[in-house]
């Protein structure tokens, strides 16, 4: 008799791998990925944030936010960025292929999980953690190369960080659906 459990690999990528797209997603569309402050010639309290699609002007004493500021210095021009632009959607449309795979292949609605279904879309969750890992990483490489006003400072910002989070979530979520090749290994 078939059992009516769900394995606990395929539970634990089906809860990871959609934590990983709402993260990477608010990542790639906050523009937040560095934050440039004590800006020469402008007030103290004046914050640029980059993001890979905007630049954000913020006033903290008064909150006053800006986007779609000017790209003064060729910050979109730079490669990490416009790598950024190209992989990070491209991620997420994989994620969601993959969870829509993993659906089909983990059992919800028949008596047995399809293993070899849920092991490939553990491969393709995997590859689209690894898509928006990349960015996120080369980024973080080159975050104080990229360019700035000179004399200001750089941080790193909470986009990047989410970026970066959701891709190991992706990642580990993968890994678990993928685990279902060793039940199709057992069958053969």
């Amino acid at each position: 008799l078939p059992s009516m459990r769900t394995p606990t690999a395929m539970i634990v990528g089906l809860v990871l791998c959609p934590c990983g797209l709402l993260l990477t997603l608010t990542g790639t569309l906050a523009p937040k990925w560095r934050q440039v402050s004590r800006v020469p010639d402008q007030p103290m309290d004046v914050i640029w944030e980059q993001g890979i699609w905007d630049i954000c002007r913020e006033r903290q004493s008064t909150h006053e936010r800006l986007c779609g500021q000017a790209d003064e210095l060729g910050y979109f021009e730079q490669v990490p960025v416009r790598v950024a632009q190209g992989l990070m959607p491209s991620s997420l449309v994989v994620t969601l292929v993959g969870l829509v795979v993993a659906a089909l292949g983990v059992r919800c609605w028949q008596p047995e999980p399809r293993h070899l279904v849920a092991g490939v879309a553990g491969l393709v969750l995997l590859l689209s953690g690894l898509m928006s890992l990349v960015p996120s990483s080369w980024y973080t490489q080159e975050l104080w190369a990229l360019p700035a006003a000179p004399g200001s400072t750089l941080s790193v910002g909470y986009s990047l960080v989410l970026s970066y989070l959701g891709s190991c979530l992706e990642i580990l979520g993968g890994l678990a659906l993928a685990l279902s090749f060793h039940h199709c290994c057992k069958e053969c």
